[in-house]
């Protein structure tokens, strides 16, 4: 007896019935795989974003300590210039690596003259900053130019150019070129004070630094600090995210048979805002993933239990003819897999239709916290599909099981009695 063949004619028998049951497996399941490939696309617009566009790099390499104490005290915690030298030259040596930059932040009151501000600023070297600010381009984002002044310059042979956040040159009036002061407490407490020169402004992408951040040359840094040779921390920078954990434990474990000692951490460590929103976006996709479900079994199970009640007799006549409860079981459940197979392939059609009219048609939004628009784009999440294409295909078919075998236990001759 041919089950499956039976399994497509009892799908049949009530079209209707099946029609809006596909449907419902259909729409949930295009709606998981949707939301999937929209998430997927904003943890990787926020890792490229922490990545280049914050300047994390994928490794940051500090002194032991410094993270928790160097707030208290940063001379003690500060890299001296021999192992900057020393740990640059050996991460340099690795596989995968494109970029180690030691780094400099500082912080003090910034003036054209006429009115001051609080700054923020990094002491970077200019090329590392062209290197570390280009990945947080796309391929669309660099033709079309949108984000040119995302690619801030400084000038290596003048360290006074600096690199001012959008609302920090408006608060001052500043033009391209323009004259500034800035003044800051040196590693020791004292003052110390510099010229610079607005090179370009750039958006840092979020409303609550972009009135204050700025990027200053390396030299003009440790100048300002008084901290000749030294740096806070070193910015690895590697050829692709998925070396970030295993490089991690390879550098660590190298630099400590040197004798440094240090300790690193990743980009995910360091961006909170990251682990924030990644957490908040799992936690959305897993109600929505439960509400599905939910619909899925409910709108089965019905189904399926109004297929056994109206095919009782045909349970009987089958089971008549030499069918054993066991094959019972098996002919709803495979008609139940059929279903949501059919209901999920459906879905994924429907999804990646949806998808496509999605990303061509430029949809742009300012998420919250940020400066400036982003593009609404989705993504093919094909994890996140495949395990939703699993359990619901399981759930599914588990769903008509109960019915099936509440069918199977009757009587053969109740069930043929059965009107």
């Amino acid at each position: 007896m041919n089950i499956l063949k039976l399994a497509f004619r009892g799908l049949l028998r009530n079209r209707r019935r099946s029609l809006v049951t596909l449907l419902a497996i259909a729409l949930g399941f295009a709606a998981i795989v949707l939301f999937a490939g929209y998430t997927h696309n904003i943890y990787d617009g926020l890792g490229r974003q922490s990545i280049h566009g914050e300047m994390l790099g994928h490794l940051t390499i500090y002194k032991q300590g410094m993270r928790s104490e160097g707030k208290l005290d940063p001379e003690r915690y500060l890299l001296t210039a021999e192992e900057v030298s020393g740990i640059s030259q050996l991460v340099q040596r690795e596989p995968h690596v494109e970029l180690v930059a030691p780094r400099l932040a500082l912080s003090g009151l910034v003036s054209n003259g006429r009115a001051s501000t609080i700054f923020i600023a990094e002491g970077i070297a200019p090329e590392a900053v062209e290197k570390l600010r280009a990945g947080a381009l796309t391929d669309a984002e660099r033709a079309s130019g949108m984000y040119d002044n995302m690619l801030m310059r400084l000038d290596r042979d003048r360290p006074e150019v600096a690199g001012l956040s959008e609302g920090l040159v408006e608060m001052l009036h500043l033009e391209e070129g323009g004259q500034a002061q800035v003044l800051v407490n040196t590693l020791t407490g004292q003052a110390n004070a510099a010229d610079i020169t607005l090179g370009k402004s750039f958006n840092t992408g979020n409303a609550g630094s972009n009135d204050k951040f700025a990027f200053v040359s390396l030299a003009l840094a440790r100048s300002l600090l008084d901290a000749e040779g030294r740096a806070e921390r070193l910015t690895v920078l590697l050829d692709h995210v998925d070396h970030t954990v295993p490089m991690r434990d390879r550098l660590q474990a190298q630099l400590a048979a040197a004798g440094f000692a240090v300790e690193i951490a990743t980009w995910q460590e360091l961006s909170d805002f990251y682990n924030q929103v990644h957490g908040m976006f799992d936690m959305i996709f897993g109600f929505i993933f439960m509400i599905v479900l939910t619909v899925v079994v409910m709108s089965v199970a019905n189904s399926m239990g109004m297929t056994v009640v109206e095919r009782t007799r045909e349970i009987g006549t089958l089971r008549a003819i030499g069918l054993k409860r066991g094959g019972v079981v098996r002919l709803f459940t495979l008609e139940s897999m059929l279903l949501t197979l059919f209901g999920c392939i459906s879905g994924m059609a429907f999804a990646l239709l949806v998808r496509w009219g999605v990303n061509a048609a430029d949809i742009s939004y300012v998420p919250p916290n940020s400066a400036s628009p982003v593009p609404l784009l989705v993504d093919l999440d094909v994890a996140r599909t495949v395990v939703t294409f699993v359990m619901m295909g399981l759930v599914g078919t588990l769903a008509a099981y109960l019915p099936a075998r509440r069918a199977a236990q009757k009587d053969i001759i109740d069930a043929l009695g059965h009107v």
